[in-house]
């Protein structure tokens, strides 16, 4: 990721981090909660045609392969490219790594499949990607909502139109035809308000600061190449390292190895870093007076384990995406992955996909407005993102069946989600 827009987080209380910012002047911090996402909507990106949801801290999506869920979490991907800063060829196309950036890897399929083509033949293409998001912050004095807003031409590389407006207060309204997001470029002319440049810096903060998490279980088995981490990478590199940060301070440390004694109910007593021969650390359990170093911890285990680190992070995102949260973990460490992943939600914002009906047997009905139904029209191939609390008689159906039940069924995929009207 491009380190410029890297938030640098000092290990504040999870609910509130100080970040060190390159908008501000040398040395300046602030400490204030970051935004997160209430809502969105997305037009004419892949197969999603017109999807407008409102999110909470824990949310969920589920539905079969290809039922539009990687396109959903694609086009968060493509407001993060918003965030830092690149080009709209950059952000389809992929950037290479330069002096004072990282790679930025391409949405796939590039600019020339990224719109919407509707149509049982493909004969209805989108020309203009249209997104808009409803920012809001709990740390300025009332609820203030944050409204961005952008139009992206992928064919002309360049943002057709672009908005910011903070509760009735418009900021800007412009149609600037050019190949970058305006936001960082109003942070630079002089006569930028301070008020207005305070809610363009939140916004940047909450586009930028998503983190992608896949952890590999082949990676986090290796010595990491740093000897501390305030963030691990999104494949969980420097993952030894987040953990011998994390140790270091009793009280996380305490926190952390608690959610992985409820993962592990028997046996686990401590965890422990192992040094390599140039000091490099390795993570490892303890189990009374035996090291079990992660190259012989079983997958589950690891990424277990990864996840958990991910919300004692020094460097936190702001938004934690996670997709198919349930591979390689038992099914019967679900109830505490759904647990780990409601309680610590609150400071960083989740986004997760499943595949499993057993881990939405741990859900409640309070889980229902932001656990999410995918599922594609098979006649103009658009997805439907639906929350299980809009689905008809869904409330009385769980009442005698287990949900879990009714997804392995298929009933998801069946007539209920295209029986709900589309709200234009």
């Amino acid at each position: 990721m491009p380190s410029e827009l890297h938030l640098q987080a000092q290990g504040l209380p999870r609910n509130k981090i100080e970040i060190q910012h390159p908008e501000l002047s040398v040395g300046e911090t602030v400490a204030r909660s970051v935004p997160t996402i209430a809502s969105l909507t997305i037009e004419g990106f892949k197969t999603l045609e017109k999807v407008n949801i409102s999110l909470s801290n824990f949310n969920l999506l589920l539905g079969r392969n290809a039922s539009g869920k990687s396109n959903f979490l694609e086009a968060l991907r493509v407001l993060q490219g918003i965030g830092y800063g690149l080009t709209i060829d950059e952000i389809f196309n992929g950037k290479p790594k330069s002096t004072n950036s990282e790679v930025w890897e391409p949405i796939r399929g590039g600019s020339s499949k990224a719109n919407f083509a509707g149509g049982s033949n493909g004969d209805r293409q989108a020309q203009v990607i249209r997104f808009s998001v409803t920012l809001k912050s709990s740390s300025e004095p009332e609820d203030v909502e944050i409204q961005y807003s952008l139009d992206i031409s992928t064919e002309l590389g360049s943002i057709q139109r672009e908005k910011l407006q903070v509760g009735d207060t418009l900021i800007f309204d412009d149609r600037p035809d050019k190949s970058r997001s305006m936001l960082h470029q109003l942070l630079l002319q002089t006569g930028c308000d301070p008020k207005n440049a305070h809610y363009i810096k939140a916004c940047i903060r909450t586009l930028s600061n998503m983190q992608h998490l896949s952890p590999s279980p082949a990676i986090l088995r290796n010595y990491s190449q740093t000897i501390t981490a305030k963030r691990m990478g999104d494949r969980g590199e420097n993952f030894a390292a987040l953990v011998k940060t994390i140790i270091a301070e009793s009280t996380e440390k305490s926190a952390f190895l608690s959610w992985l004694k409820e993962f592990m109910p028997s046996g686990l007593d401590d965890i422990c870093i192992l040094s390599g021969a140039l000091g490099e650390p390795l993570f490892a359990l303890k189990e009374g007076d035996i090291n079990y170093p992660a190259p012989i911890l079983s997958d589950g285990i690891l990424r277990f384990a990864a996840i958990t680190a991910a919300f004692f992070q020094p460097d936190p995102p702001a938004l934690l995406i996670i997709e198919e949260v349930e591979h390689s973990i038992h099914p019967n460490s679900l109830r505490v992955l759904v647990e780990l992943l409601k309680n610590l939600s609150m400071p960083i914002q989740v986004i997760a996909t499943t595949h499993s009906p057993l881990l939405l047997d741990w859900l409640r009905q309070e889980d229902y407005p932001t656990t999410f139904a995918c599922k594609r029209d098979e006649e103009t191939g658009a997805t439907r993102i639906v929350p299980f609390k809009e689905i008809p008689k869904l409330l009385k159906i769980v009442e005698k069946y287990p949900i879990g039940e009714l997804f392995a069924e298929g009933w998801f995929d069946g007539g209920v989600i295209g029986s709900i009207p589309v709200l234009i």
